[in-house]
């Protein structure tokens, strides 16, 4: 049986139409999808009713907030992924990678913090050896981070990882600890250093929930020490807790060397956390499949030569 059809008088699919059936079939939403291949809902949407022509079936049906896979769809999902992945390893093995010419996009999946610390220098090292390869850094959920490295969606997960394991290769790069941050005209700041005091201030506290980060056993240590009453908003990035340090009187914990730039960019003072939070490594993520891949090789030698020694510079 013909499970993907050779011919149809609507026109042949292209390489890229089932790419999208596949990220389809790993995110069972357009908007992920959408977010994944950095396309726009419509677009997505435009190509599932092609590929809904071209199958003769619709593929995904609404089932509450997710689409879930037709018994045709399902069939499809092994052939569409050997499919791009043997078109993946004859680009592997036509092109060599020369990072003086090479035009790749490279997809970095990271937190706020990863951003801050690894993107600069990582561009100035590419302004000087790589000036057309560019990088594109995405925030994905932990349920989706191991297939997006399948797939290739993402190059690398750059941060603190411990749920990635099958198939998924890592290599330490420093290993990071925490202090605090508060604005330099704070009227208590030189006694937050004690305990008591820290834990009687207001704190806006990062959340890590859904991105599967190291980070969330510290934001749960923090729960713990700080009474909740004194929690007084929860934000999504570390540069978002230390923009509301700068701007009210409370203390915002974050990444040693996160906390370093923003100290010296935002004019805060800087302090060690009295409370003993635990050490996170921080580690680039890749997929066995692309392990030889050479765009692949060279990045991650970059980034263990610009960060393994002693991590991103700090303030």
């Amino acid at each position: 049986m013909d499970t993907i059809p050779s011919r149809h008088e609507g026109g042949e699919l292209e390489l890229h139409h089932l790419k999208i059936l596949h990220v389809l079939l790993a995110e069972r939403s357009l908007t992920r999808a959408a977010g994944a291949l950095d396309l726009t809902q419509p677009a997505i949407s435009k190509t599932l009713a092609r590929l809904r022509t071209y199958f003769g079936d619709p593929l995904f049906v609404r089932v509450g907030m997710r689409m879930e896979p037709t018994p045709k769809a399902v069939e499809l999902a092994e052939p569409v992924k050997a499919i791009l992945d043997r078109m993946r390893e004859l680009k592997s093995g036509q092109q060599a990678f020369d990072p003086a010419t090479s035009e790749r996009t490279f997809s970095l999946s990271m937190i706020d913090a990863a951003v801050v610390q690894l993107l600069p220098p990582l561009l100035n090292h590419l302004r000087d050896h790589a000036p057309s390869v560019r990088v594109h850094a995405v925030r994905c959920e932990v349920q989706n981070l191991d297939l997006w490295l399948e797939s290739g969606l993402v190059d690398f997960a750059l941060g603190a990882f411990p749920s990635l394991e099958q198939d998924i290769r890592r290599h330490p790069l420093w290993v990071e600890d925490f202090a605090s941050l508060v604005r330099d005209d704070h009227p208590r700041k030189e006694s937050l250093r004690t305990l008591d005091a820290f834990t009687r201030e207001n704190h806006a506290l990062v959340s890590a929930a859904g991105t599967g980060h190291g980070y969330h056993a510290v934001e749960k240590m923090l729960e713990e020490v700080v009474p909740a009453r004194n929690i007084v908003c929860r934000v999504p990035m570390f540069s978002a807790a230390a923009l509301v340090a700068k701007h009210s009187d409370c203390v915002a914990t974050l990444p040693r060397t996160v906390a370093g730039t923003m100290a010296r960019d935002l004019s805060l003072h800087l302090f060690d956390c009295p409370v003993a939070l635990p050490r996170v490594e921080i580690a680039e993520y890749w997929h066995e499949r692309y392990h030889r891949d050479p765009g692949n090789r060279w990045l991650r030698e970059v980034m263990r030569e610009l960060f393994v020694r002693s991590g991103p510079p700090a303030a």
